[in-house]
């Protein structure tokens, strides 16, 4: 049985930017570091607000989590806010790889003193910094925001700075597992310019749109398709070769079966949930490209004369 969602706190606003100009209707600029971060700030609230989604915190459930919930990562999100702005206009400015880096350690340090030593979104402090970067060069240099535009941005200026961090000994937990299974990780993906974000994760959320399918459905199925081939080192750390093998098998199930869009695709997608749950699964490494796929849709409306609509089912004012 379906459950009621319960009412969901509003996305914060962009570092900088009062609740009531967020309120009103007039276009953003289009490309602008601050629009860029609000679309990112969004994309993570999309990401947090859907529900069901196997093993992941929403403001349902704390999914396979005992440690955090849904406003552990909205301390998260009002922690981050500002940097997605800075680093959109470190590569509008150009900035070299390092630079880029030393912003992303510094956002994840306030991350981690928002939550209280909580990782919420260090791969999203990683991946969607790295695109708002690219986003920033290409809105610099008068390119549209397009996927193919933001890719080829983040491949001409930091493909080379990309391919060295790949080789660096990992450190962190997931790595590890990535290493230690034989598995991609986070570093090659960003290394290859994001395969599975461009080539999967994204295609299927625009596939879903198209479709007709609501926007809650359309962020499900392509999280499941991004399951179903990635490489998640957080599901390699929790469950090992056969967490891993078992996620993919059951995304590749119900994607077969229909997705999220057939009738009772919603009570399977919490059976699926309850599933995953049980076996303490989360596939944070699929979250994060969800996350980044819902701000590549957001940026591509820039300066189509339109604003770049909220988050479904919540007001654009700051959260109280």
């Amino acid at each position: 049985m379906s459950r009621p969602a319960p009412a969901r706190p509003s996305p914060p606003a962009a570092a900088g930017r009062p609740s009531r100009a967020a309120a009103a209707p007039a276009c953003r600029p289009a490309g602008t570091p601050q629009a860029l971060g609000r679309a990112a700030t969004v994309a993570l609230y999309e990401e947090l607000a859907l529900a069901p989604k196997p093993g992941l915190v929403s403001f349902v459930d704390r999914g396979s989590h005992h440690d955090m919930d849904g406003a552990t990562f909205l301390r998260s999100l009002f922690a981050l806010r500002g940097y997605f702005v800075a680093i959109a206009r470190l590569g509008a400015e150009g900035a070299a790889f390092p630079a880029l880096e030393a912003c992303g350690q510094a956002a994840e340090a306030r991350m981690l003193a928002a939550t209280g030593g909580i990782n919420t979104h260090r791969g999203a402090v990683f991946s969607l910094g790295l695109l708002c970067a690219a986003g920033g060069a290409a809105a610099a240099a008068g390119e549209a925001l397009s996927p193919a535009a933001i890719r080829a941005r983040l491949r001409r200026h930091w493909g080379e700075a990309l391919q060295a961090r790949r080789l660096r000994p990992p450190r962190l937990p997931g790595g590890l597992a990535a290493q230690r299974l034989g598995l991609r990780s986070a570093s090659d993906e960003a290394a290859d310019a994001f395969p599975v974000l461009f080539d999967h994760t994204l295609p299927t959320l625009q596939a879903g749109r198209a479709r007709g399918l609501d926007p809650a459905s359309a962020r499900l199925d392509a999280l499941l398709a991004t399951v179903a081939v990635l490489d998640d080192s957080n599901l390699a750390l929790r469950g090992g070769r056969a967490g891993l093998d078992w996620a993919r098998a059951a995304a590749r199930d119900f994607l077969a079966a229909g997705g999220a869009g057939r009738p009772g695709g919603r009570a399977a997608a919490w059976a699926l949930h309850r599933a995953f749950v049980a076996r303490r699964l989360s596939p944070g490494g699929a979250a994060d490209l969800l996350a980044a796929a819902c701000w590549l849709e957001r940026v591509g409306r820039l300066g189509q004369g339109a604003p770049a609509p909220a988050a479904a089912g919540a007001s654009p004012r700051n959260p109280r």
